[in-house]
């Protein structure tokens, strides 16, 4: 006899774990696709940040108002309708060019509605994840470095199969496949995900009426700001993902373009990338969390983002550039573990979708800015001074862990308060939930 407990059952969390990295590699055919395809069509690097403006800017709008939407349809079915939308949503621009059809206005909105429906999705499976964990019997350090370092995979698989296929077939066919992963990772989900208490919808709450919505939606953002530290990630994290969305839309395919090899350059450098951030997942897995994770995040922060700005800015090789992305891959892939383990031991459960919804909309505010203003600086001062100008932003905010005092409580898990007191809005709010797209 098991004395009443509950068999441990892998499949939802192996589930989540496939879909999620399934939808992360099509996410980064998307992110080397859709910039390369701006490039060919119109030959203007200002036209791809206004695309990547109109793709991240809905990011934003979704994280800000939708956390209690996704406790109320339940998170197993806002991720399976998200995929299901990006992926028709990225199909029809491959299509519409095909017909000959595609305006520069209808690529646009598409990448808008990918960028909308996107980010519930993959709230809705990251915040499952400590139920999925317990469910399955394992440990939430263990599902949540699991869980990071899967993405990391996908993320590298993603790149490279991106920069082949652009090479060999053209950008239209990296779209297409994107738009199968998305199909895939909806019915890995809807499959996989059944008899999980925490992913159906919440029976708990209150009939839906506008005010009800507020106060739900006000009690997110009230625990974010009343948490020093969650604050204090958010802030940093928002300037490393804006500047992280001008390398990926603009300066790196610009770079790759004319100072590379092209397509294959940039696949192979954003898989080397991802490379680094897997190994480093695994490697703070390992022997990472015997450390301080002050001194371990601090150390990490600084390395992964700025020196590849300079590095690209000063050689004309991809050599230099690729050890670079490589071990900054590697500080990089250290933190997004540190990040998530953090923002589970300090929300409680009953606020995890509406808190996490506020982390994503603070960590990505500045991305429809960051890709806007590198084709901004790529048109007016050139590709050096813009790798330049955005590399010094990532720097100074990487400072951050050594300058401000809430970030000496990194250590250990604070008391979760499940109702906490409204606090004074407060200036400045990935990362997803937070992550670092650096990472």
């Amino acid at each position: 006899m098991d004395g009443g407990k509950q068999p441990r059952d892998r499949t939802p969390l192996t589930a989540v774990l496939a879909a999620n990295s399934i939808s992360t590699a099509g996410t980064s055919l998307t992110l080397i696709g859709v910039p390369w395809f701006v490039l060919e069509t119109t030959g203007s690097a200002g036209r791809a940040g206004v695309v990547a403006f109109c793709a991240t800017l809905p990011i934003v709008v979704a994280a800000l108002i939708g956390g209690p939407v996704i406790d109320r349809i339940g998170r197993r079915r806002v991720s399976v309708a998200s995929d299901t939308v990006c992926g028709a949503a990225v199909a029809a621009i491959p299509l519409l060019h095909y017909a000959g059809a595609l305006h520069f206005w209808m690529l646009c909105a598409l990448m808008a509605l990918n960028g909308l429906v996107h980010t519930p999705g993959n709230t809705a499976r990251y915040v499952l994840v400590p139920d999925l964990a317990e469910h399955a019997g394992t440990t939430l350090a263990r599902a949540a470095s699991l869980f990071d370092a899967v993405s990391r995979g996908a993320r590298m698989v993603g790149a490279a199969l991106a920069g082949v296929l652009i090479a060999f077939a053209g950008a239209e066919t990296v779209l297409l496949l994107d738009a199968a992963t998305f199909a895939l990772s909806a019915l890995l989900v809807a499959a996989g995900v059944r008899g999980i208490r925490a992913a159906e919808p919440s029976k708990a709450a209150v009939p839906v009426s506008l005010r009800t919505y507020r106060a739900e939606l006000r009690e997110g953002y009230a625990y974010l700001l009343g948490n020093r530290l969650l604050l204090a990630v958010v802030v940093m994290v928002m300037f490393m993902n804006g500047t992280d969305q001008g390398w990926n839309a603009v300066l790196l395919p610009v770079h790759a373009e004319g100072e590379l090899g092209g397509a294959t350059d940039l696949g192979m450098l954003t898989a080397l990338f991802g490379a680094g951030g897997l190994t480093g997942a695994l490697l703070y897995g390992a022997v990472g969390h015997r450390f301080s994770r002050r001194a371990v995040f601090t150390v990490c922060v600084v390395l992964c983002g700025a020196p590849r700005f300079v590095v690209a800015a000063l050689t004309g090789s991809a050599l230099p550039l690729a050890v670079t992305m490589a071990l900054g891959g590697i500080a990089g892939g250290m933190l997004n573990p540190i990040l998530t383990t953090v923002t589970y031991e300090r929300v409680p459960e009953e606020l995890r979708s509406r808190v996490s919804g506020a982390l994503t909309a603070g960590c990505e505010l500045a991305m429809p800015v960051g890709g806007l203003a590198a084709g901004l600086l790529v048109e007016g001062m050139g590709a050096t001074g813009a790798l330049l100008a955005m590399g010094g932003v990532y720097f100074l905010a990487t400072l951050s862990p050594l300058v401000f005092p809430a970030w000496r409580t990194m250590e250990g898990p604070e008391p979760q308060v499940s109702s906490p007191e409204p606090c004074p809005p407060r200036p400045g709010p990935v990362a997803r939930t937070p992550r670092s797209s650096a990472s």
